[in-house]
């Protein structure tokens, strides 16, 4: 009772090694996965099985996969045991072989694995390329399954088992989330076959192949610029080495946090101006920030970058059960409202037990107020308390313009203006309006106009008349509509 799974290698008879064409002349009743292979013919003489019949019949890989491994573990327990042979190596790339070993161990089965070339050393040769170079491998078929690559863009990656036009093409559309549609790949057909062919094409041409069989894999260069997350993280860590930079050495969380502070108000600039250049930018400095902060907190034991990674991916599948789970939503408005019941069950989850839980945990109270006000609203009002309608809320305003305008003092004013204001960020509310965005695109408007007057005013703004700036306020307005 006993399995021996033989690697059958990427095709040619002569890379067979000399333990695997001895087993297999022993041999007098060999099993194939199949029998779809270029050195099958070339074997030696024997009695053949494969599981060929089976791929027509499965619905998908996984049950397929499964019901050969069970069938060959069953054939193991017979006296004289199997012999159950694959393309390539038994352990690069085979589903059944884990399958196998996993059921075997619990069978308590003996398992004799006879290595054979996999398609990686062939390719490798074709391609001309050292495997410790930094070379990832991926089968081609995750990757097509996902929305963006796992890949480090700074390091070679070879994709194995392109066996389809359709897999090509999934493929593309996922590689393409990180690489240029221009970005020179290669695919290699038929790896250490007499029937080897090479293409070197732009990855948005990786579907058009006329030689895309069972036996494609593709090979992804690195990008010609440093685009790595892991480079960014080698280049912080180097600055913060003892032979690093001495500024940034001398770096705290406290002391960055004016930084942070800066560089997200600048990426808030470029988003206003639409500006993708800046935008690129600043997020890079923002960027910037956040692995500095992780940096240290590494250098002290606190936590690492993979720690923060861990805690948002969870977070984001968690609270997306509508994505990664079977909860139904109609819209928008429906996300949200569940995000919130969500995060009210983590914090009950995590609180202890005296803590009073709120919907406003997790405002931060730096916020500006105008966000902080909208923040507020926003989640009290995912709790039903909130008007019925938005003429409600107009209603509100008014009487609150009134009691701005009945207010005798100045500590009066300021609470009714204070009053006031919270009504208009409503009202933005339930316009579906951003109120910080509108208000600094009213206050670029108006930087926009009064810098007309000054333009056009000439002389001194403080020697005009209102009525005089008012007509050239006008004309700031007209030109501004002519160029809409």
């Amino acid at each position: 009772m006993s399995i021996t799974i033989l690697g059958l290698g990427p095709g040619d008879p002569e890379l067979l090694t000399r333990k695997a064409w001895r087993i297999l002349s022993e041999g007098t009743e060999i099993f194939l996965r199949t029998a779809r292979h270029p050195g099958v013919e070339a074997l030696p003489s024997s009695v053949y099985h494969s599981f060929d019949d089976l791929y027509d019949k499965a619905q998908d890989f996984d049950s397929l996969y499964q019901q050969i491994a069970e069938q060959v573990v069953a054939l193991g327990k017979r006296d004289q045991g199997v012999i159950y042979a694959v393309p390539g190596h038994p352990l690069v790339g085979e589903s059944t072989v884990t399958r196998i070993l996993a059921l075997a161990q619990t069978q308590q089965m003996a398992v004799e694995i006879v290595d054979g070339l996999s398609f990686i050393e062939p390719t490798l040769d074709a391609l001309q390329l050292d495997a410790l170079g930094g070379v990832q491998i991926h089968d081609a078929v995750d990757i097509a399954n996902m929305h963006h690559p796992p890949l480090n863009p700074d390091l070679p990656a070879l994709l194995a088992q392109v066996y389809s036009l359709s897999v090509a093409s999934d493929v593309k559309l996922t590689l393409s989330n990180q690489y240029p549609d221009e970005h020179p790949v290669t695919l290699v057909h038929a790896a250490g076959t007499p029937a080897q062919v090479i293409e070197q094409v732009p990855l948005y041409a990786i579907d058009h192949s006329e030689h895309i069989s069972h036996l494609t894999s593709l090979y992804v260069p690195p990008l010609t610029q440093a685009g790595s997350f892991e480079r960014f993280q080698e280049v912080m860590a180097h600055l913060r080495a003892p032979e690093g930079c001495p500024w940034d050495r001398k770096q705290d969380h406290l002391t960055l946090r004016r930084y942070l502070i800066e560089e997200t108000y600048e990426v808030l600039d470029a988003l206003d101006n639409e500006d993708m250049d800046s935008l690129q930018e600043e997020l890079g400095d923002l960027l910037l920030q956040i692995v500095f902060h992780a940096q240290i907190a590494t250098e002290a034991g606190d936590f690492r970058m993979a720690d923060v990674l861990n805690y948002v991916i969870t977070k984001m599948i968690k609270r997306h059960p509508h994505v990664w789970g079977d909860v139904q939503v109609n819209d928008a408005d429906d996300v949200l409202r569940n995000w919130e019941k969500l995060k009210q069950q983590e914090k009950a989850e995590h609180a202890e037990p005296e803590a009073i839980k709120s919907v406003f945990d997790g405002v931060p109270n730096s916020l500006p107020a105008l966000a902080q006000a909208s923040a507020y609203h926003e989640r009290a009002a995912r709790t039903g308390f909130d008007w019925t309608d938005v003429q409600q809320v107009i209603e509100k305003l008014h009487e609150e313009i009134d009691e701005v305008l009945r207010a005798t003092n100045d500590a009066e004013r300021k609470d009714e203006i204070g009053d006031m204001l919270t009504v208009v960020v409503n009202i933005a509310r339930w316009l579906k309006v951003d109120p910080e965005t509108a208000l600094r695109d009213s206050n670029r408007k108006f930087k926009r106009r009064f810098q007309f007057i000054e333009q056009h005013a000439g002389r001194p703004v403080n020697e005009l008349t209102f009525d005089q700036m008012e007509e050239l306020w006008a004309q700031a307005k007209a030109e501004e509509r002519k160029g809409q």
